[in-house]
């Protein structure tokens, strides 16, 4: 009797574990049982149209394409005449293998592209023939085009989904196109849309059997975001058109919003050479290329040395901290002494020598010894040099500088403002503000983005405050709402102090270093930079043509554009960077230029020469430690 009841015990119990297991994997965890991956189910895929992208005036920048890939399921894949195949899609027998095993390797069950972007002329044909070879098919697929081929840096480009991606996604299949770089990679979320599904059910012999669940889990695919961009397509092509023969960056910003309205990085490409089958021969070259360096964007990877823009900002930094006010003066003698040694002097052409220089002039004319007093009052003000430098610094990093910006593209660099703590770390002696008297003048241990310096303009035009630079202005029509952009920044500077430092910037336009850049009817304030330039071969110091740099913003009392320029080996900043500064404000406040003669020389100025020498002496330098002959 009790070996019955203990029979009928056990039955029941393992019934109740066989029930409560069926209720659990059908009832409770049916809805989210993984339909990608089950053998009995197979999921065709709508891909929805990308969103299109259009600068701030409506002007399309990237628009669709279709193109179509081969696909292959491979499991599904029946015996097949290979070399009738291979003629079809016009590859060879070991490119056929190399293809499927990549497939079979990604997953059996799933598709992958084993052709990708066919020509329109081979589509028709193929899609007659390919039926009669199962576990093929041809997938529809949006590609980009670019209606105004400018701005490569800017949009980014489309690549193809590798399998790290594809493995460890829950989106992508491997060979699906993703943003790569600029906006396209950004914004990838927004532009992407979502994928339309549908599931079937299919047989132990793989024949579809019909829907699954009654189309239960089938979607809808869903179009794209359609993105407004802050750029403006005109200002943005004359930028590029300006910077052609040279290397350098442009980045001009509204100062009252933060909105990015050119991004200019020289040399660029065609973003047309990243589109469709051509995009991986196009790629290798332009990312090889570390001479010209294309796909580099200078506007917001190239660190420089601020030089003569960064004066304004220890001039205000001198008057905030009360060590100099506009009547403090300080007599030139062509440079500054600054130590006993012969070489601790700083020479000057701000062309004054022999009586007192105040603010306003020190700007103006470019005084460097009047900087040198100014930033050693500011570190010297307290008990010691690194808590100086740390209040000094505090104050500089406040404009936005050494450290990144936050704007909404992937790329960039922090720049470096050093503080007290920096300096600590780096000498092992006592130094003080003589130590570091080359950050008086924008040089030494200091470094800044193009957009660095632009944002820094702005916040000048704007008397101490700014917003983050951005390049999104609508999503889908309706305006960013992200208060990393609509959340104004305050200097440390007051207020009160900038007028001074506003009207020393106009005078460098009207009787400065940049009065052969005025143009009629606009006040502009600026600041020419000049930055030297040296590099090493073989062991010794050899100096280059001077990076030629410029900082301007207009109008002067309702400021509308903040522009930062460098061009690399320019010379001085009055010869190359202000012309084209000028002519760029000029044509987006008035839609037009006057100044013909002066735009002509600009455009077919080139100074290509310069930098084969650069790469001349650089190879020269290789060759002679690869031979041992240094």
């Amino acid at each position: 009797m009790k070996r019955s009841f203990l029979l009928i015990f056990l039955i029941t119990l393992v019934g109740i574990v066989y029930i409560s297991r069926l209720f659990q994997l059908q009832i409770v965890h049916g809805g989210q049982q993984d339909l990608t991956h089950s053998a009995t189910i197979k999921i065709e895929y709508d891909y929805p149209e990308r969103g299109y992208i259009y600068d701030r005036n409506k002007k399309l920048l990237v628009a669709n394409q279709l193109s179509y890939d081969v696909m292959v399921i491979p499991k599904e894949v029946e015996p097949l005449d290979t070399l009738e195949f291979c003629s079809l899609l016009k590859i060879d027998k070991e490119d056929f293998i190399n293809r499927f095993n990549k497939a079979e390797s990604y997953a059996r069950w799933l598709p992958s592209v084993f052709l990708k972007q066919l020509a329109k002329e081979d589509f028709a044909y193929l899609q007659e023939k390919l039926p009669k070879y199962k576990g093929f098919y041809i997938q529809k697929r949006i590609i980009r085009n670019y209606p105004i081929k400018s701005a490569a840096n800017v949009l980014g480009y489309l690549s193809e989904v590798n399998e790290y991606i594809a493995k460890t996604s829950d989106y992508y299949e491997q060979g699906e196109l993703i943003g790569k770089l600029g906006v396209e990679k950004q914004y990838e979320k927004e532009l992407r849309g979502i994928k339309g599904k549908k599931y079937f059910n299919r047989n132990n012999l793989n024949k579809i059997t019909g829907s699954f669940k009654n189309g239960k889990y089938d979607t809808l695919a869903v179009t794209g975001k359609d993105l407004t961009l802050t750029i403006d397509t005109e200002l943005q092509q004359y930028g590029e058109l300006l910077m052609k023969g040279k290397r350098g960056g442009i980045v001009a910003i509204e100062p009252k919003t933060g909105e990015i309205l050119a991004l200019v990085t020289a040399p660029s490409y065609d973003p047309n050479l990243l589109v469709g089958r051509k995009r991986s021969p196009n790629s290798i070259k332009l990312f090889n290329d570390s001479i010209n360096m294309p796909t580099f964007d200078r506007g917001l990877q190239a660190m420089y040395s601020p030089g003569s823009p960064f004066k304004i900002i220890n001039g205000l930094i001198g008057l905030q901290e009360g060590v100099i006010d506009e009547n403090f003066g300080v007599t030139c003698h062509h440079g500054y002494r600054y130590g006993k040694r012969p070489n601790a002097f700083m020479k000057c052409h701000c062309g004054i020598v022999g009586r007192s220089i105040r603010l306003k002039t020190a700007i103006a004319k470019s005084c460097n010894s009047y900087f040198a007093t100014t930033y050693r009052k500011i570190i010297d003000k307290y008990e010691n040099p690194t808590i100086g430098t740390n209040a000094w610094s505090k104050h500089a990093k406040s404009f936005g500088l050494g450290n990144y910006l936050g704007y909404d593209l992937p790329s960039g660099q922090k720049g470096r403002i050093p503080d007290g703590d920096f300096y600590d770390r780096s000498y092992d002696f006592r130094w003080g503000a003589t130590t570091t008297i080359s950050n008086a003048i924008g040089q030494g241990e200091v470094e800044t983005t193009p957009i660095q310096l632009a944002n820094m303009t702005a916040a000048i035009a704007n008397k101490g405050y700014y917003y983050t630079p951005h390049i999104v202005k609508k999503i889908d029509g309706k305006p960013i709402t992200d208060t990393t952009f609509t959340t104004r920044r305050n200097t440390t500077v007051s207020p009160e102090h900038f007028p001074i430092a506003i009207e020393a910037m106009h005078e460098t336009f009207t009787r400065g270093t940049a009065k052969y850049s005025q143009v009629k009817g606009i006040d502009i304030c600026g600041k020419t930079g000049t930055v030297e330039n040296f590099i090493r071969v073989d062991g010794q110091k050899v100096q280059l043509p001077d990076h030629s740099i410029f900082i301007a913003f207009a109008p002067k009392d309702d400021p509308k554009i903040a522009i930062a320029i460098f061009v690399e080996n320019g010379g001085f900043g009055s010869t190359i960077a202000a012309p084209i500064t000028s002519l760029l404000i000029e044509k987006y406040l008035n839609k037009s230029i006057t100044r013909k003669h002066i735009e002509e020389r600009m455009i077919n100025l080139s100074l290509q020469e310069q930098y084969d020498k650069k790469e001349l002496l650089l190879t020269q330098n290789i060759d002679s430690i690869a031979t041992g002959t240094k």
